[in-house]
């Protein structure tokens, strides 16, 4: 098959190099824009667009990805399937219909579960046990189409969002050249999702991050991992920010002081929740790398009964 592959960040990396060591022809790879970023605000290259160049392929970043002169550059290629994995952008019928295939993509959750832009850090914060990979044909809803083939994966208790990132892109990949070759040897079965079990999974925005500690242990622990590496858990600390990195539920008794009081301090600082308790394992103050919580409490000169968060 004649393949065209859509995404963008270190996600959709592993799934490109099936495509690329695969049998079919990749005959392009679209990747949002180069964005400035830094202090001498230099355009940095997604991680796709870098895999791109770097395997000499032919890359597309267009800033109108359904503007006319797009949809006939993308025509000429005559692509006989879209593949996406995590691009960033709706695609809009006309590009749905260019390929005889359709486009397929590679989506991280078990849909019709967290439907949207963050499944993962959605079913870290969930409390969910498993989530996994569905190859599922893109229409015009979010997330909606018919489901190819689905696998799981479990969440592990000290799984971050980047950990969860890592593993579930590599079984993207796998699960692609599946779906591949079912496309290739004419035994790909479509089945329609079960609308009714629908859940959403919203991006995550900055604000996002911001953690409250009037809640049980166990939800502040899925919090923190959740948000690991971004947009990252934060509390106030005497007015200050404070990222908590590593988080340790110790239990989820009611206890007779406010969340957010410290309640030990040495070896490590615990701090009350509503109900339970947790332990800081690694923390970051602005403007310095992450650290032992106990180290910052050193320094900070963390005392029994503040309150922080």
């Amino acid at each position: 098959m004649r393949i065209l592959f859509f995404g963008t960040p270190s996600f959709a990396v592993p799934i490109l190099e099936a495509l690329i060591e695969g049998p079919d022809d990749l005959v392009g790879v679209l990747s949002q824009p180069d964005r400035p970023r830094g202090r001498g605000l230099k355009p940095d290259p997604t991680p796709v667009a870098l895999r791109a160049r770097e395997a000499g392929l032919s890359l597309f970043q267009p800033d109108r990805l359904h503007a006319p002169e797009t949809l006939a550059q993308l025509r000429e290629l005559s692509a006989d399937l879209i593949v996406t994995a995590a691009f960033g952008r709706i695609l809009r019928p006309a590009l749905l219909s260019l390929p005889r295939y359709g486009c397929l993509n590679v989506h991280a959750s078990l849909l019709p579960r967290h439907r949207g832009a963050a499944p993962i850090p959605r079913a870290i914060l969930a409390g969910d046990v498993w989530t996994g990979i569905t190859i599922f044909r893109l229409d015009e809803g979010m997330d909606t189409g018919p489901l190819l083939l689905q696998r799981l994966e479990w969440i592990r208790p000290d799984d971050t969002a980047g950990s969860l990132t890592e593993r579930l892109s590599r079984l993207g990949a796998e699960a692609l050249r599946e779906a591949c070759a079912q496309l290739r040897s004419g035994k790909a079965d479509f089945i329609p999702q079960e609308h009714e079990f629908a859940t959403y999974a919203p991006l995550l925005r900055k604000e996002d991050g911001a953690c409250s500690l009037a809640r049980p242990a166990d939800q502040i622990d899925r919090f923190v991992r959740g948000m690991d590496p971004w947009p990252g858990a934060t509390i106030t600390a005497r007015g200050e920010s404070l990222r908590l990195v590593r988080v340790e539920p110790i239990d989820l008794i009611a206890h007779d002081v406010p969340p957010g009081t410290v309640v030990v301090v040495d070896p490590a600082p615990v701090v009350a929740t509503l109900p339970g308790r947790i332990r800081l394992l690694r923390v970051q103050a602005p403007g310095k790398r992450e650290m032992e919580a106990a180290a910052w409490a050193h320094g900070f000169r963390l005392r029994l009964g503040d309150r922080i968060g």
